[in-house]
């Protein structure tokens, strides 16, 4: 007798909804109320970025590559929405009227393993390596490979016209790699976590949703990267508010950017 399959139905593929500028003030109070709510759940995922950021800069520092610092700054927010996995779950669970446990939210994130995240999540690991190489690439080209063993002033190199150059390059194609990412994965990830879909779906709907709100979608990129740096420059820990508050919210703006 054939194995019966165990395998979940398929979610019906939602339609992407028109959103107002009004949305975005919306979802941005309603993070900051379900951050307040749990706390300990926004520090707890923010402070795997935390320490992780801290110890890539002191490795840099200590082996005299103090420069890589400018690409994971740049490159950051590819790899941020992945500290929000967990906070959707936690927004899901208080708009279905129950208060989240932390069995309940690592199980969740856990068991996100067996399904299409970690496929997505590939794909921008690998687009963020790319950036890297390309970053590379940018400062063998201005300042020469000679300058990449030896930074010892790297202020000071950043302020000539080469560096001033290199981190225009820097911004500019990097923006360019953060937002492929933030495209398939603003709507793709709460999307892939609330129902059963492949994650080529998940990104094409994402993609969809930017497209078809360009100017809303467009505003709230800006806000995610604003909040970042601005936390980053604090020595990481304004990561620990901003990460939390945008994670809530674009569950949030997920609600009402797609069908139920």
């Amino acid at each position: 007798m054939p194995n019966q399959s165990t395998a979940p139905e398929a979610s019906p593929i939602p339609k992407v909804l028109d959103l107002k500028a009004s949305d975005l003030s919306a979802v941005l109070r309603a993070g900051w109320s379900d951050f307040c709510k749990a706390p300990l759940f926004g520090i707890f995922f923010s402070a795997i970025y935390f320490f992780g950021g801290w110890v890539m800069l002191l490795i840099y520092t200590q082996v005299g590559e103090i420069w890589w610092a400018v690409p994971f700054w740049v490159g950051f927010p590819m790899i941020a929405p992945f500290a929000a996995v967990g906070l959707y779950e936690v927004s899901k669970q208080f708009e279905q009227g129950t208060h989240p446990t932390w069995k309940h939210i690592l199980g969740v994130v856990i068991a996100e393993r067996y399904r299409q995240i970690p496929s997505i999540g590939a794909l921008i690991m690998f687009w963020f390596i790319v950036w890297i190489f390309v970053s590379h690439s940018v400062f063998a080209i201005i300042f020469g490979l000679s300058a990449m063993g030896s930074t010892p002033d790297f202020i000071g190199m950043l302020t000539t016209q080469n560096g001033l150059m290199l981190l225009a390059g820097e911004l500019v194609i990097g923006a360019f790699f953060a937002f492929v990412v933030y495209m398939t994965t603003v709507m793709g990830l709460p999307l892939l976590l609330d129902r059963e879909l492949d994650f080529i779906t998940a990104m094409i709907i994402s993609t969809k949703t930017v497209i078809e709100n360009p100017t809303i979608m467009m505003i709230w990129a800006m806000i995610i990267a604003i909040c970042l740096f601005a936390g980053m420059l604090l020595g990481f820990l304004g990561l620990f508010i901003a990460l939390p508050v945008l994670g809530h919210a674009t569950w949030h703006l997920y609600r009402r950017a797609l069908s139920k």
